[in-house]
């Protein structure tokens, strides 16, 4: 008698099993499925469909609430559909009220993300790190959590990421305070964005429960930290939001430069053979070969 195939794990359960081995996942983000592959095969447990790199590599625009969510879940879909790895997704403010929230978390969760980010930005939110963001009154911003985790009880498993901006507009005692009544509304994860300085990310680390993600982008307001003083701090994952997108840029605008110079540097290109082995064409070939012998396929 043949037993059923074993059903594998969810996404939001490997990524509940990432959280529970205590140490600290260093997190790589993407912003398209193939930069979300090249992570995956890089040997990283978990990545995020960053905004910023999705809005930029995307769509060719700012971070500031551009983007709709039916656009953000198009491109999610591919991202999730793409790896094996758990993704989280970034929900921004949840564009909306109450039953948006929910409809927002329901999508993020069919799409196949890990987790969904839900922050207290004034609508319309922009980066975390540059000038002009604001963030709704207290209130209102646990209230969107608490639909965030009504959405999940509702029968779409997800996990919650908390995320706050008040630090820059409050300041880092109630910054602190709104995480915390996060985690009170059922929040999984918590996200205090844009701590100036590593002793307030020490006092993050101290003062609140839960697993904690701390946000390491390149020029940003938050010093960038050795992954080991951030596990000493108590964070359980390191963002790197836009690693990715900022190495890419670079070397795109490099090998322009070249072109209209006459010619392209060697060292800013990927080998042909690596580049079909890492998009999947080997792969594709071989199991192309092994389909064609006669209709079937063989070990």
């Amino acid at each position: 008698m043949l037993l059923p195939a074993r059903k594998p794990p969810s996404a939001p359960d490997r990524l509940r099993a990432l959280l529970a081995e205590g140490r600290l996942i260093v997190m790589p983000c993407c912003f398209d499925a193939l930069s979300a592959k090249l992570i995956e095969q890089a040997g990283f447990p978990l990545t995020f469909m960053s905004g910023f790199a999705t809005a930029a590599a995307g769509f060719g625009l700012p971070d500031t609430g551009l983007v709709t969510v039916t656009e953000m879940l198009e491109r999610g879909r591919a991202i999730c559909d793409a790896v094996t790895i758990p993704v989280i997704g970034d929900g921004d403010t949840g564009h909306g009220n109450a039953l948006n929230i929910r409809r927002t978390v329901q999508g993020f969760a069919r799409a196949g993300f890990a987790a969904v980010m839900i922050e207290d930005q004034l609508a319309p939110k922009r980066c975390g790190h540059v000038a002009g963001k604001e963030v709704v009154p207290r209130a209102e911003a646990v209230a969107r959590i608490r639909a965030a985790v009504e959405a999940r009880a509702a029968g779409d498993d997800i996990l919650i990421l908390a995320r706050t901006d008040a630090r820059h507009t409050h300041g880092l005692n109630e910054a602190i305070a709104r995480a915390r009544a996060f985690h009170e509304a059922g929040a999984d994860i918590l996200f205090v964005e844009a701590p100036v300085e590593a002793a307030e990310m020490r006092r993050i680390g101290a003062e609140l429960p839960g697993p904690l993600m701390a946000n390491m982008l390149e020029g940003g307001a938050t010093p960038l930290l050795p992954p080991p003083v951030l596990e000493e701090m108590g964070f359980a994952i390191a963002a790197y939001p836009l690693t990715l997108l900022s190495a890419a840029m670079r070397a795109m605008v490099a090998a322009l430069d070249g072109l209209k110079a006459g010619a392209v540097a060697d060292d800013l290109l990927m080998p042909f053979a690596e580049m079909r082995r890492r998009i999947g064409f080997d792969d594709y070939l071989a199991a192309e070969a092994r389909l064609s012998r006669d209709g079937t396929e063989k070990d």
